[in-house]
């Protein structure tokens, strides 16, 4: 017999400025997943946009904005485009592997130099490994690691240069943050590549979607998330599908929701 479903309880940050949006104030409502129902949870709520950070769902909900909308590709019907096409054979030799949700010294060395480079003044720019670990060690739901290496030499492993954090739910693939090489002597496109290799198994998989987390309507940080069509957004009438905007050259820059801890508590800061 299983456990009576419990419906959760809801709370709202304190308004803090926004951090896509100049002018903007922002203000999150979010839940804490926790017990034999927090997949279920998770994914029910990932159907009407909230995003997963550590064992917290949450989602914006904004007094006077709504440009945050909730993404996602469709797999089955996705076709790169010539520049993606490029792309994906360009890091064709590269080594993926889907991990435990362990952290290492390695993928945090890769994480330091990526928000050095990219979020230099952001709000994980003080993540230590303690923090890292929970942002990747603490979750309720079915998480991966996946690696992308430069190919093995002598049976050793070869170097780190990408890793995301992903979710896989009963409908696809939730990308919640990605990190990698960066840097003039890096790879080009490492990060769209990351997207694209997420595309490419999730169809593989039989799974619809690839969710991207929100596309901001004004935010040039946001606007590579349209090159990856078809592309559906979720609006008051549910999910629809979207035409594409103007086209960028930008890397995807990762959105992590920040978290705290007090105590023993997990804490969403506003």
């Amino acid at each position: 017999m299983s456990a009576p479903f419990r419906f959760p309880k809801f709370f709202v940050t304190n308004p803090s400025p926004c951090p896509y949006l100049p002018g903007k104030i922002e203000r999150k409502v979010f839940t804490e997943l926790n017990g034999r129902q927090s997949s279920e949870l998770n994914e029910a709520l990932g159907r009407i946009g909230f995003r997963r950070s550590q064992s917290v769902a949450y989602r914006p909900s904004c007094i006077d904005c709504s440009a945050c909308v909730s993404v996602r590709v469709l797999a089955a019907e996705f076709e790169p485009s010539a520049t993606q096409r490029k792309l994906i054979r360009r890091h064709s030799e590269l080594e993926v592997t889907a991990c435990k949700p362990w952290t290492t010294e390695e993928q945090y060395a890769l994480l330091r130099r990526y928000l050095a480079d990219r979020h230099p003044g952001g709000g994980m720019a003080e993540m230590d490994e303690s923090d890292f670990a929970d942002m990747v060690e603490q979750t309720p739901v079915r998480t991966f690691v996946i690696e992308y290496r430069e190919p093995s030499v002598g049976g050793r492993p070869g170097r780190l240069v990408g890793a995301c954090l992903s979710d896989q739910q009963g409908d696809g693939l939730s990308m919640i943050y990605s990190f990698f090489d960066v840097g003039a002597a890096a790879r080009k496109g490492l990060g769209t590549f990351i997207i694209l290799d997420h595309i490419i198994r999730a169809a593989r998989a039989g799974l619809p979607y690839v969710y991207l987390g929100y596309w901001v309507d004004g935010s040039p940080r946001m606007a590579y998330k349209t090159s990856f069509q078809p592309l559906e957004r979720l609006g008051r009438d549910g999910w629809r599908r979207m035409g594409r905007q103007a086209e960028t050259n930008a890397e995807p820059a990762s959105v992590v929701l920040p978290a705290r801890r007090v105590g023993k508590r997990l804490l969403i800061d506003a």
